[in-house]
């Protein structure tokens, strides 16, 4: 990565920290291809889009010995205008990293909702879904804290082979519903978690992490636990979280494993399964409430050509027992990258 030959630090009570991008030769990436996603023949239309994005980072040390880098990313898809993702970092090797997401920030819940290995997506996240609204996918049914603009992020240096994360988000954002499933927060969120990986174990990696999202007056307290394990050319993972709301029985919680195979430098497989037990108050013996999704994924690299897939099969989707909630979907990208 191409450094910054300059950055300047200035001591003022916002203790404001800048970049001068005269002085900077910033590293330019970018990608461009195509995605069509479908379902069930009578479900829903196959769709095709593009996929573009053009990345620019940089990154350097003050003379104080403060690693600084930026980046944004710039993309065409979505409603949010050109940015997608973009932030600011600073910190040091002894003392750790802190990021300031502008835009697209995840919390340490979010960073570790699904840690089980995939080749391509996950077997939940494609498209739009039965039962729901265009627009909109089964990744609404997730465990995982918030993602929002304006947050700070922090991460350790690893000690050990363990490393703290904490994410503390203040801005309100809009939340979304699905089954009794609440993402986002119309109050503050804070979360923090840790990532180990023993060194008497190679391959072992443990994740934890919690965290609690208010909202109007109760508490959403989240929890996920999970581990992965690699062998080889072989990936394994379990993960287990929960969410416990305040005032009420209407608990959500998750279980979800998979295993990848790396066949050589360019080809990788994987199939996943998991269970989201929408409103475990109200769940029935027979798991009318209980979303499960399964499927397989692949990715093929050579050069700068990706192609990736997935095609999986969900029942119950957002905890529906509607007729339009059990379908199968599909999705395939390329993607040519520059």
């Amino acid at each position: 990565m191409n450094k910054l030959t300059k950055i300047g630090a200035s001591a003022l009570a916002g203790a404001l920290v800048s970049l001068s991008a005269q002085a900077a030769e910033w590293n330019v990436s970018g990608s461009a291809g195509f995605t069509i996603n479908g379902y069930d023949e009578g479900t829903a239309e196959s769709t095709w889009t593009q996929d573009d994005s053009i990345k620019v980072s940089a990154s350097g040390t003050t003379e104080s010995g403060i690693n600084v880098s930026a980046y944004f990313e710039l993309d065409g898809a979505g409603t949010s205008g050109a940015y997608d993702d973009k932030y600011v970092s600073f910190g040091t090797d002894e003392l750790g990293t802190v990021t300031f997401w502008g835009h697209g920030g995840s919390s340490v819940m979010g960073a570790f909702d699904d840690i089980t290995p995939k080749a391509y997506e996950e077997v939940w996240d494609v498209g739009v879904q039965g039962g729901e609204t265009a627009g909109t996918d089964a990744a609404d049914s997730r465990i995982n804290g918030t993602s929002a603009n304006m947050m700070f992020y922090y991460a350790s240096p690893s000690i050990a082979g363990a490393q703290i994360h904490a994410s503390l988000q203040t801005k309100s954002v809009a939340q979304s519903t699905t089954g009794n499933q609440t993402n986002g927060s119309d109050g503050k969120y804070s979360d923090w978690g840790v990532k180990y990986a023993p060194e008497m174990v190679e391959g072992l990696t443990l994740y934890y992490a919690q965290g609690t999202r208010e909202i109007g007056t109760a508490d959403h307290d989240e929890s996920t636990i999970g581990l992965t394990y690699a062998y080889g050319p072989i990936t394994v993972g379990y993960q287990e979280s929960e969410e416990d709301i305040s005032s009420t029985s209407a608990d959500n919680d998750l279980v979800q494993y998979s295993i990848a195979y790396q066949i050589n430098d360019n080809l990788a497989i994987s199939y996943g399964e998991r269970e989201f037990d929408h409103d475990t108050s109200l769940s029935t013996a027979s798991g009318d409430l209980t979303q499960t999704d399964k499927g397989f994924g692949v990715s093929y690299t050579m050069g700068g050509v990706s192609i990736g897939g997935s095609m999986n099969s969900h029942d119950n989707n957002a905890g529906s027992t509607d007729t339009a909630a059990d379908f199968d979907s599909y999705e395939l990208n390329v993607s040519f990258a520059f």
